[in-house]
């Protein structure tokens, strides 16, 4: 029989009153089980027109102010952000059986968070960062990859590769988090973690 804690969940949902607390502990269930992107999270986002649209991003940090990914600010996700920051993102792990949403509003990382995660990148991915207009039409690849050679030519030093002002990080500011485990007979445990307009987080249980 699963061990339960006293909320009468499996225990791998834990006793802690911090959502990121236990987001911390999935995420590294996750790396050890997910054979690729174990940080891949759906990101939903709405245009002007509450038009919804959903992708897969990569996770790159997260701490108790929100879950960070980097992008271009003139692609297609980042226009809908910068008309409607409310936003939404889904992590499904199939090996655990796992899934957690959250839902909050997005706000730019600083220069200095961006810099440094930009720099970290490979050399490729930074010059791909300049020659992608990312979402835009192309005629075809190769006007794609004509400008890979023009942005290496510009930029030949590997450790010398500036950041694009248009390139930067979205942060996901919570305000619900729920956290899902598959159960038998499709009886599953849901956990729900709101955050109070003091700023307190409630758990709740939530029917499957």
């Amino acid at each position: 029989m699963n061990q339960k804690n006293s909320l009468g969940l499996n225990i791998c949902f834990g006793e802690t009153d911090k959502p990121i607390d236990l987001f911390k502990v999935w995420f590294e269930d996750a790396k050890k089980t997910e054979i690729n992107d174990p940080n891949a999270v759906a990101l939903a986002t709405s245009d002007i027109n509450s038009v919804p649209s959903v992708r897969m991003v990569l996770l790159k940090d997260f701490n108790d102010e929100g879950f960070v990914f980097y992008t271009n600010l003139n692609s297609k996700k980042s226009g809908d952000l910068k008309n409607n920051p409310n936003a939404a993102m889904c992590f499904h792990w199939k090996s655990l059986l796992r899934q957690i949403r959250i839902v909050g509003k997005i706000n730019l990382v600083n220069n200095n968070d961006a810099d440094e995660y930009y720099s970290s990148r490979a050399y490729g991915s930074r010059i791909g960062a300049w020659a992608s207009n990312q979402s835009t039409k192309l005629r075809n690849r190769e006007e794609l990859y004509e400008k890979i050679e023009k942005f290496k030519k510009k930029y030949p030093d590997k450790d010398n590769v500036p950041r694009p002002h248009y390139w930067s990080g979205w942060n996901l500011c919570p305000y619900v988090i729920e956290f899902w485990l598959d159960g038998e007979n499709r009886i599953h445990e849901r956990l729900q973690y709101k955050k109070t307009e003091k700023g307190i987080w409630e758990k709740n249980l939530l029917s499957p």
